[in-house]
């Protein structure tokens, strides 16, 4: 394939345009601010529109991972103008270069599209984003699905890796790293979701890919879980004082936005036809501990 990625330095983007690289793919990494580490690298600023269709039409892919998006939830509430031409307008820039391409687009959603009173939302079940990160990335699917024939729509929860991106700590990193300097951190323990490891969903997605899915996917941890169990299991596991975590709930929090309850995703739709699957919660905890070591070995 031939894989034009946008948001290659950040969290998700990274893995796929390493494991794409790996596997023989030719990969175009397109980037804001930081460069990325793999592939053919180009500056890209997701808001201009006329640059990503010059960008992305010299680049000539077959393939196009959109993962560029800002996913401070509160950043967005603060900035819904800027929200929206990352989320909204820059996904419309990248699924009109990808029709003119004549491109396989893939789109990266968020379990945020739902308003959390459910859990282990299935694929068909009814959207109703309650900030606006969840509806500028909903206005994102529609603009993909009324612009491309062949689409893919991901729709993970909380991706975390062995690695910080973009500038940024991940949340199972950033509770990792403030056990470790023995800080007491405070956990909610009513907010529940599905926690994603970069390696599993980007190896996924390239299988995906190779497939040619068509449609709205849930791509995300096989399970549902509350941030403190998450959290008291990452402990578990990496040999942590769990005594460190603190439960708080979701009225404690001063955030500008609000959070669903419960964005957890059912991922039986993505299981059933892929050979990779996506990885229930010790096991991808034991894939995160190995490559972290790996990492500190290099």
């Amino acid at each position: 394939m031939r894989i034009f990625v946008t948001g290659a330095s950040g969290l998700l983007g990274s893995k796929i345009t390493e494991l794409a690289t790996e596997a023989g793919h030719k990969v175009i990494s397109g980037y804001a601010t930081r460069t990325p580490d793999y592939g053919d690298i180009i500056r890209l600023d997701i808001r201009d529109e006329k640059s990503i269709l010059k960008r992305i039409a010299e680049s000539k892919p077959d393939t196009i991972i959109h993962c560029a998006a800002l996913t401070n939830v509160d950043d967005c509430e603060s900035n819904k103008d800027l929200a929206k031409k990352i989320n909204t307008d820059g996904t419309k820039g990248v699924a009109k270069a990808a029709k003119n391409a004549g491109a396989y687009l893939v789109y990266i959603s968020t379990d945020y599209v739902f308003d959390g009173l459910k859990g282990l939302y299935r694929e068909g079940d009814k959207e109703a984003p309650i900030n606006f990160y969840g509806h500028s990335k909903l206005l994102g699917e529609k603009a993909v699905i009324s612009l491309n024939n062949e689409f893919l729509i991901i729709r993970p929860s909380i991706i975390y890796g062995a690695r910080s991106a973009s500038g940024k700590t991940n949340f199972a990193l950033w509770i990792l790293k403030s056990l470790e300097k023995m800080v007491t951190i405070n956990i909610l323990t009513d907010q529940y979701v599905s926690p994603t490891l970069n390696t599993n969903l980007a190896k996924i997605l390239l299988e995906a890919c190779e497939k040619k899915l068509d449609g709205i996917y849930h791509m995300a941890g096989n399970f549902r879980i509350s941030r403190y169990n998450f959290a008291i299991r990452l402990a578990e596991i990496f040999g942590l004082d769990k005594t460190l975590i603190k439960k708080v709930k979701m009225s404690d929090m001063n955030w500008i936005a609000k959070r669903p309850r419960d964005s957890s995703l059912n991922v039986s739709k993505a299981n059933m036809v892929l050979k990779t699957k996506l990885m229930n919660l010790n096991d991808s905890i034991g894939v995160l501990k190995e490559e972290i070591k790996l990492a500190a070995r290099n």
